[in-house]
């Protein structure tokens, strides 16, 4: 351990270790998928901050390491921002430089067990502070969570039932912070068992607490994955395969066919020859069909992404427009200032124009349906809320072809299963070229995954659950209580700082000297 902390005097050295030790967690998320390593993949990241010699040292380990873990977890969006990537990671690693800074106040040297007690509560809370900050659309949305690395545990999703893949997260982190404590601080190795036990025995007890959906019902839904489709005339030729794939349907009994994001790249009012095509196949599979238009519109200005219902009539009327658009993908923040983005990486050349509300679809058959486009699964808020209107089944239309040979396609599958499991419905994610997926209402998959060389279409059992989970009831609860123990922290530091000033003795002030009182100088 010598050794290493004397390698570490060197300012670059522990500036590159900080920037890998943040970069490990990403192998807890898929395309690895080593949900375990995710209860450990933490600690040298730790362990590194509690050394620093100053707290201000400590709180550059915080940002080189959320910078780090930001690099790695958006790393496949290199070809498409190209340097700007490495400019977003550095900003929004920032906000770790925080934790780092505490993680040093709790833990460093050799310290108390009040101290370590203390870090098992404010250490994951101010990781969550940091997902919540950086959850917002404008700075890249929730991509990477850590909690959404438990996306295949059974016991985790029950969990996310209760808090959402907040409280997830906190537990990660916790147990984090105690096998830190546990390998680093000898003298409190007791209480840090201690500590791993008792989350435990919390976790145990919630995950016994926590109701399971009861099924009462069924419905089959087709998912209608093209595969990729290059070349020129691609979205004509993609909606023929579509349409061929989609007729192959009929006679098979199901309820909904879900195209994914960006099926049709025609605006259906200038192009009523489509809509009426695709109102014949809802006529042949006795479907309405729901299908995902990226084109501008001709009832009003600028380009929109559209979930579209078409019904064995035409058009029903049910539509939903993308709310939240992906940074430079879609939209350039601060286009006037960022606008150079699009000379160097292939950011948004034209701005697309946003939905204002959410939208719960009737589809026949007493189903009721709430769609979300692309990344907007990554937001528990907007799954959560279409729950309480009253959605029986969460569907994500998602295309990810321009990744389409990363680890994007897969983790973006898998935040359907959380979303599934914190709101007690259904998803279906179903996308151009895959991954496509479909979770049970407890986040159990479904069926097999449709990969990224499938070109199919698909035809899933999908049980259907009622009743409302504490997720959907309470909230971002654990968010709420992250919050309040910052505030109690503030607040005892600052009690702290005014009784150490009030008690601090007082500083003796030199004699005061007048002129009367001056010595008289010799020689006059």
């Amino acid at each position: 351990m010598r050794v290493l902390d004397h390698w570490l005097v060197t300012p670059w050295r522990r500036s590159v270790v900080a920037v890998v030790a943040g970069a490990l967690p990403v192998l807890s998320f898929p395309a690895p998928s080593l949900w375990w390593f995710a209860y450990v993949a933490l600690v040298p990241w730790i362990l590194l901050a509690r050394t620093a010699p100053t707290g201000r040292r400590a709180a550059y380990d915080g940002w080189l390491g959320g910078a780090g873990f930001m690099l790695a977890m958006h790393h496949w969006l290199l070809p498409n921002l190209n340097v700007f990537i490495f400019v977003i990671a550095a900003l929004l690693g920032a906000l770790w430089a925080p934790w780092g800074w505490l993680v040093r106040r709790f833990l460093g040297g050799t310290p108390s067990l009040g101290r370590c007690a203390a870090a098992l509560l404010v250490l994951p809370s101010v990781w969550l502070v940091v997902e919540l900050v950086r959850s917002w659309q404008g700075l890249g949305g929730p991509w990477g969570m850590l909690g959404a690395s438990q996306w295949q545990v059974e016991p985790a999703l029950r969990l996310a039932s209760v808090g959402g893949v907040w409280l997830l997260s906190f537990l990660v982190v916790a147990v984090n912070v105690a096998v830190a404590v546990l390998v680093a601080v000898r003298e409190s190795r007791i209480p840090a068992v201690a500590s791993l036990a008792a989350t435990a025995a919390a976790t145990s007890a919630a995950w016994v607490w926590s109701p399971r959906p009861d099924v009462d019902g069924r419905a089959r839904i087709a998912v209608v994955q093209p595969g990729v489709v290059d070349g020129l005339a691609s979205p004509s030729r993609r909606f023929d395969r579509e349409e061929r794939l989609t007729r192959g349907l009929a006679g098979q009994h199901v309820g909904l066919v879900v195209w994914g994001e960006s099926s049709v790249g025609y605006d259906l009012g200038k192009r009523p020859d489509l809509a009426r095509r695709i109102a014949a196949l809802s006529r042949e599979t006795g479907a309405d069909i729901l299908v995902n238009v990226d084109a501008r519109r001709s009832d009003r200005p600028g380009i929109y992404k559209s979930s579209v219902l078409i019904g064995p009539g035409g058009p029903t009327g049910a539509r939903y427009d993308k709310m939240r658009l992906v940074p430079f993908g879609e939209y350039i923040p601060a286009r006037s200032v960022l606008g150079w983005a699009t000379s160097v990486g292939r950011a948004a050349g034209e701005d697309r124009r946003r939905g204002t509300e959410q939208v719960v679809m009737d589809v026949g058959h007493g189903l009721r349906v709430g769609p979300m486009i692309c990344f907007e699964t990554a937001f528990p808020d907007m799954s959560r809320h279409l729950a309480q209107d009253g959605a029986d089944v969460l569907l994500g239309q998602s295309s990810t072809s321009t990744f389409q040979d990363s680890w994007a396609p897969e983790q973006h599958a898998s935040l359907a299963a959380l979303r599934a499991a914190e709101t007690g419905r259904p998803m279906v994610h179903a996308t151009l070229t895959g991954v496509s997926a479909v979770y049970g209402p407890g986040g159990q998959r479904l069926g097999p995954w449709l990969g990224t060389d499938a070109s199919t279409a698909r035809v899933y059992e999908v049980p259907l659950a009622h009743g409302v989970t504490p997720f959907v009831r309470y909230g971002d609860w654990p968010v709420d209580v992250a919050l309040l123990v910052l505030a109690g922290l503030c607040a005892t530091e600052a009690v702290r700082t005014l009784t150490r000033r009030r008690n601090a003795p007082e500083p003796h002030a030199p004699p005061v000297h007048t002129d009367r009182e001056s010595p008289a100088r010799h020689g006059r």
